[in-house]
């Protein structure tokens, strides 16, 4: 729960509201120079009802988002910026639906660029090479067994969770449990379908 002018809001409320304030900005005025002054005062917003909130990456993870941005900053603003103009060639544009479909298009993709940004510049960063003393920490990848089934799972920031490749974030039930343990320690998990209880084999 984040604090801001007195009101208490959840993750979500912070997010929408902020996706929200980006959307009218793009919507009333274009984006021009007074818009980024706009979205800047949107970033500087969800930094200050998120202060204290402590976010990871891997040194694979800020790679990745980086590549991300770049593309988003070159690419993908030009792909915006060419419907835009197309669209407003239609004329017409309070019934152009490809202008307004283009402008929710361009206000997304400006606020993934502030988020970036933000999580680029104020993540901390989990050097692949540290040395971890036999606990599992962010970074660490964890092989476990569940009765006769064995897992692998490495433990990373929430923008890099990826369940489906055995990436677990660090505030997952899974991953909050395995944080800190040792080798050969039992942990045991909350899920929909019921309590599992896995066993640490090695922790890399």
């Amino acid at each position: 729960m984040f604090q801001y002018y007195g009101l208490i809001w959840t993750p979500l409320e912070v997010l929408v509201r902020k996706k929200f304030f980006i959307f009218f900005c793009l919507l009333i005025t274009g984006y021009d120079k007074k818009t980024k002054v706009c979205l800047k005062l949107a970033n500087c917003y969800i930094r200050r009802t998120s202060n204290g909130v402590e976010k990871y990456l891997t040194q694979e993870g800020l790679e990745k988002l980086k590549k991300e941005l770049e593309y988003l900053r070159t690419a993908k603003r030009q792909e915006i910026a060419e419907r835009l103009e197309k669209s407003i060639a239609f004329g017409d544009l309070t019934e152009n639906s490809e202008y307004h479909e283009a402008k929710e298009a361009q206000a997304f993709i400006e606020g993934r660029i502030l988020d970036l940004e933000d999580l680029i510049q104020n993540a901390i960063i989990v050097p692949s090479g540290e040395k971890r003393n036999g606990l599992a920490q962010i970074g660490s990848t964890i092989l476990v067994s569940a009765g006769k089934e064995k897992e692998r799972f490495k433990i990373v920031g929430a923008e890099e969770a990826d369940p489906l490749v055995g990436k677990i974030s660090i505030d997952s039930p899974l991953g909050k449990a395995l944080l800190a343990k040792t080798k050969g320690a039992v942990i045991e998990v909350s899920t929909p379908a019921g309590k599992l209880q896995y066993k640490i084999l090695n922790i890399e």
